[in-house]
Formats: structure tokens, sequence, C-alpha cells
């Protein structure tokens, strides 16, 4: 039963919603399975008032965008060069790199401004709400792996048509036009392949995607996949599942997981020590039952945990030997700082060939969160200093973090900044976004 507050807004949300996208991507419904096949799946949970759910995915987008952004200034880069720019980063700063189809998408964008992490939250959901439309009225919006491959692939071919709509003789539309176009290029090749049903088309086109790393694919939509299913992370994980299509390897398992922490970070009752019950009994695909590597996902959560238990039992004269340089301003103790660059490097000793491998951007974003105590602030920046991919780790924490805290916690300045940059700069507008988000799932309580 909704009570009367909540009932007020979600009159609210069904009215304040954005008109529709004259090139809206339509999704076949012939593409669905049987409704029977899903009506008794384990849904959302009916526990949160509207008020509360629509607080708490806002905190994920929103905390979300707030990783990307403090992080969009110093993505890839080595700590000590942070540390040499900028002190010690604590507070969202000028975009100031070339554009690229992963990264801003124009020069010299404003603090609060962040990348593909960012668009990546906003695209999935343009994808919930074609699902749905898509669905006979009463029925579940169910989510399928063909359906996100028609829906990538319709977004890459409407760039297409913008960018042979572009008039002028100018460079700078159609370079502008072409980040758009190429940011979507690598994942269309595969969504056209398993649109195909060709089962070695497409394994020959995942195996190469983005040179054929285990790059971070899921990662950057599961929080909004797990969002679907507020409070319900064994449904999360199932549906992130069918839904990586673009993963290699155990990072299938990394996606799967990180939405089902975004689904049980909604629900109230949420404590973080449940991060380790979700670890080890959530494991519908079976990685438990690997041989001679079993879970790689739940050998990282004990790293993370070693780690974290060391640096936490070290006290300031095991740090003598160490010679580090305390930044100016530095705004917490020397203990804290110290411990901070002991776990900094032991992930060090752990990073793989490319900073955007989905193992270690997990095992950063567990280690942040275990080392901060769920802190917000402190894991963004924690995150952020450390460097390596370090937006895509804070988006992906922040959103975790954001829905567990709601946008209400969240750091005011910065969480009213985001919000404004991205919807007056880049056309983002996250309150609409989470008031969607929340409609589509209180239509199916």
């Amino acid at each position: 039963m909704i009570k009367n507050g909540s009932l007020i807004l979600l009159l609210s949300l069904l009215y304040a919603c954005h008109d529709p996208d004259p090139q809206e991507i339509q999704l076949s419904p012939e593409h669905f399975p049987p409704a029977s096949t899903y009506e008794e799946t384990d849904y959302q949970d009916t526990t949160l008032l509207a008020e509360v759910l629509y607080d708490k995915l806002l905190g994920l987008l929103v905390g979300s965008a707030i990783g990307d952004a403090m992080a969009a200034p110093t993505e890839m880069w080595w700590r000590e060069t942070i540390t040499d720019e900028y002190n010690y980063v604590d507070s969202l700063d000028l975009v100031l790199r070339e554009p690229s189809p992963e990264g801003p998408w124009d020069f010299n964008q404003p603090p609060g401004a962040g990348t593909d992490d960012t668009r990546w939250k906003a695209l999935t959901i343009h994808f919930l709400e074609a699902s749905q439309k898509a669905r006979p009225q009463k029925q579940a919006p169910v989510l399928t792996a063909r359906h996100f491959a028609d829906y990538i692939a319709s977004s890459y071919e409407r760039e297409i048509d913008t960018l042979k709509a572009t008039a002028g003789v100018e460079p700078e539309p159609f370079e502008a036009a072409m980040r758009q176009l190429t940011w979507l290029q690598e994942w269309a090749r595969v969504a056209r392949a398993y649109q195909s049903g060709d089962i070695d088309a497409y394994r020959n086109t995942v195996d190469r995607f983005y040179g054929g790393e285990m790059a971070c694919a899921g990662l950057l939509y599961a929080p909004t996949i797990g969002a679907f299913y507020p409070g319900r992370p064994k449904a999360a994980y199932q549906q992130m599942h069918d839904l990586s299509i673009f993963d290699l390897g155990y990072a299938r398992d990394l996606s799967s997981l990180t939405a089902a922490l975004t689904a049980a970070a909604l629900h109230p009752d949420f404590k973080p020590d449940s991060l380790l019950k979700i670890y080890r009994e959530i494991d519908q695909a079976g990685y438990f039952r690997s041989r001679l590597l079993g879970r790689i996902a739940y050998q990282q959560l004990g790293q993370a945990r070693s780690m974290v238990r060391k640096a936490k039992r070290m006290l300031l004269e095991d740090f003598e030997d160490q010679a580090y340089r305390f930044p100016p301003d530095y705004p917490y103790d020397s203990l804290y700082y110290a411990r901070t660059q002991y776990v900094y490097e032991e992930l060090s000793e752990l990073k793989q060939s490319v900073p955007f491998h989905a193992g270690e951007i997990h095992l950063i974003h567990l280690t942040a969160l275990l080392f901060c105590d769920f802190d917000f602030k402190k894991s963004m920046e924690f995150i952020t200093n450390y460097g390596r991919d370090n937006d895509t780790v804070a988006a992906v924490t922040g959103a975790v973090l954001g829905a567990y805290h709601g946008f209400g916690k969240l750091p005011v300045e910065q969480r009213d900044l985001v919000v404004r940059v991205n919807r007056e700069v880049l056309d983002i507008d996250l309150e609409v976004l989470a008031r969607s988000l929340t409609e589509l799932i209180l239509a199916r309580r």
C-alpha cells in the first residue's frame, strides 16, 4: 500500500518527466520471452516508500557522477603525478583534458563534468524506459540481452545519422559528432554480432572488444541494472549476468556482484558487513565451483580485507622507515595518511597491465569501501588520489555509496554542482533520470 506522501510524490513523478525524444529508440516486443517465464521472478522490494526510493536512486546517480567528476581531471594518472599537480584532491576541479570518445566530449569542462561513466548510467536508464514501453500493459519490464544489443546497435546507428546530417565545413561539429559515434563503436560491433545469433561471430567479436582486454564494460552500467531491483540482490545478480554480453572471463561475475551490491545497498536495512554475505551466498552462475581457481571475485574480497585489516593495525612507529611527503592542507592526521600510502603500495603490487582491467577496478573498489568504512567523502578521495582508472572506480563506488546513504546525505556543495553541470552543460538531467527510474519501479508494485 502506498501512503499519502508516497502517492503525492508518485503523481509528481508521473507528470514531471521530460517529453519523449522524437528520435526515441523503439524495441520490438517479439524479442521478449513469454510473460509466464518471468511472472514468478523475485522482483522489486515493496517496503520502500516512494520518496525514500527516489532519494536513494538520485543518490546513486549523483554519487556516481561525483566520483566520475572528481577523478575526471586525473583519469589514468599515476598517484605521484596527482600529488605533484594537486597535492591532494578533495574537491571538484576543471577538467583540463583533450576531448575523447570515452572521456569528456569538449575542451576545458567545468568542475562537476564527467566522462562516459555518467553517460552509461543515462543510456542504461533510457534502455530501461524503452524495455518498459515495449512490454504489453501489466507485464513486468523484463530485460533481455537481445533487447540490450538492439538498443546499443540502434543508439550507434542514430549517432551515424547525426554525423551524416552535420552541416557546414568547419571541423569542430564533425569532430564532436565523431566522438559521440566512436564512444559506441566497439560496443555496437559486439551488439550486432549478438543480434545475428551467430555464435562464432559473437565469440570472435567479443574477444576483440577493446583489444581483447578484460575491460570494465559491465561495471559501467551494472549499478543502474542493480538499481532496477532495489533490495533484491539475487535478482539483480541474475539480470546483470544475462546482460553482461560485453564482459570477458570473470568480469561477468564482477559486474553481476556489483549489481547485487547496489541492489542490496538500496535497502534501508543494509549494513556494510552484508558485503561478505553477498559475496559468499549469491552465485547463481556457479563461479565457486570453477576448477583450480574457484571464485576470483571472492579471493579479491579476501585480498582487500587482508590489506585493510593490516593497515588499520599499524601505528605511526611502524612507518618510521618511510619517507612520506605529507601534502599541504591534508584534511586527516598523519596516521591515516601513512595507512593510506601503505594500502596504495599494496594495490600497486596487484595492478594489472592496463588500468581499465575489470579485476583491478573491482579490487580498488572493494578496498576503498572497507578502508574508508563506507564513508562517501573519504572513499572518493581515496580512489581519486590513487589514480589509474580512478573515474570508473569512483563512479562505481560512488553509485553504491550514493544508494546506501541517499542523496540527502551526500556532500551538499558537490551534489548540487554535479546536478547543475550535468543538466546545463552535458544535457544529462540526473533528477529526471532518477524520477524515471523511480516511476518504472513503482509502476510494477
